[in-house]
């Protein structure tokens, strides 16, 4: 009888994909170097263009062009930093709006240091926890207005601060870093959201995996076990008068017992197996299919069980999961002897034009009152009818078992078959 063995899937189909990293950690090392470098340039230039009204740098010592260039760089140098550590550079960026304000610069001498730490709010919220993002965003707001207010009351007085067109400008700012805000933390959850639909995906593969591991192993170990106890059984009882069927009985079991064990042997190699390779000198044997009906029925009624197989339609080619599946439904006839105490059982397989109708019957007095064929514990209790709901599930079919109204039991299963397969 062939032995089940779990398909090897190589760990790249099983693990779930790390997320790609971002866009400025794709780059080499030099280009985020010199990204960095021109970041900095360029806010310097900014600053420098803002403080001096756009007038060049002079070349005289008294013109002091040099040293503010150099200074204004060196406003600009906290940039460096922003791609590690955007909240340090934040804070410096904050520092330095408010030494130029006690310096006497005006807003619009320093503008460009506005838009630079929105952009850092939007990088600190989407880095850190949302405590962190909130207080960034409240000190920006802070420093900002505090800057815009001190330098319009300081030209105009208060009067001016109450301009309406300098209220919208201020309302324009505090909505700047709001929006900041906002993006930084959309980012943030996204990326939550991103990792913990990741984890519940790589979970839900996992318990699918040892779902589908647990299955394989009770249809091997049941089944195998099933007809040992049967063989077992019936040269108990044909030991004394024949004993060349207990000779016979006998070895089925030996051949049972072997191949069992050959194949839980095969299916740790492939549990442990981390690459698509079949390991060395070992191959998985090919699933139990249909075409070993004959064989099973052939094991059941050495047992003194009568089966009567019946097919309709035209037999033709299933998939494997059908095909192993639509057995392991069969399987049952293995259990109507183990605990139906049943004298005879039918099977029915009707192949259809759409779908593929599987039916095991029996006469047993033993279902009435234990609700399962496959255990005598009760309805559900055991693995072997969970376990055949299970695989009909995934299959999108139908399965119903139960006692019958006259008597005895019934297992059907009903598989659909997709487009190529029904043709």
């Amino acid at each position: 009888m062939p032995v089940p063995v779990p398909v090897s899937v190589p760990v790249s189909e099983t693990t779930p994909h790390a997320p790609p990293p971002p866009l400025t950690q794709r780059l080499p090392r030099g280009a985020r170097t010199a990204v960095t470098g021109c970041a900095v340039s360029l806010l310097g230039l900014l600053l420098y263009a803002a403080i001096t009204g756009g007038a060049p740098p002079g070349d005289g010592p008294d013109s002091g062009g040099a040293g503010l260039a150099a200074a204004t760089v060196v406003m600009a140098a906290p940039l460096a930093v922003a791609r590690r550590r955007p909240s340090a550079a934040l804070v410096l960026l904050l520092a330095e709006a408010a030494a130029a304000a006690a310096l006497g610069l005006r807003a619009e001498q320093i503008w460009p240091l506005f838009p630079v730490t929105g952009l850092l709010v939007v990088a600190v919220a989407a880095t850190r926890t949302p405590r962190a993002g909130l207080a960034a965003a409240f000190a920006t707001v802070g420093v900002q207005e505090t800057y815009l207010q001190v330098d319009l009351v300081r030209e105009g007085g208060w009067a001016r601060a109450l301009a309406p067109g300098f209220l919208g400008v201020t309302a324009c700012l505090a909505l700047l870093v709001l929006l900041a805000w906002l993006t930084g933390t959309y980012v943030s959850q996204r990326r939550a959201y991103g990792e913990a639909l990741r984890a519940h995906a790589a979970a839900r593969a996992v318990t699918a995996e040892r779902l589908r591991i647990a299955r394989e192993l009770h249809d091997m170990v049941a089944h195998s076990i099933g007809v040992i106890a049967i063989q077992a059984g019936a040269g108990s009882r044909v030991i004394d008068s024949e004993p060349e069927r207990a000779r016979g009985a006998l070895t089925v079991i030996e051949t049972t017992s072997r191949e069992t064990l050959r194949g839980l042997r095969t299916m740790l190699d492939v549990l442990r197996r981390t690459d698509p390779q079949p390991a060395s000198g070992v191959e998985a044997e090919p699933f139990s299919g249909l075409g070993d009906l004959d064989r099973l029925v052939a094991t059941t009624a050495s047992a003194g069980v009568h089966v009567e197989v019946r097919h309709g339609g035209e037999r033709r080619g299933l998939a494997e999961a059908v095909d192993r599946s639509a057995f392991r439904i069969q399987e049952s006839v293995t259990n109507v002897v183990r605990h139906a105490d049943a004298r005879h059982c039918r099977v029915t397989v009707d192949w259809r034009p759409h779908e593929l109708s599987v039916e095991i019957v029996d006469d047993g007095p033993g279902h009435q009152d234990t609700g399962s064929p496959q255990d005598a514990a009760g309805p559900e209790t055991g693995y072997g009818i969970r376990g055949m709901r299970e695989r009909v599930a995934l299959l999108d079919g139908d399965f119903t078992a139960g006692p019958r109204p006259e008597g005895g039991y019934r297992v059907a299963a009903r598989f659909p078959l997709p487009p190529t397969e029904a043709a």
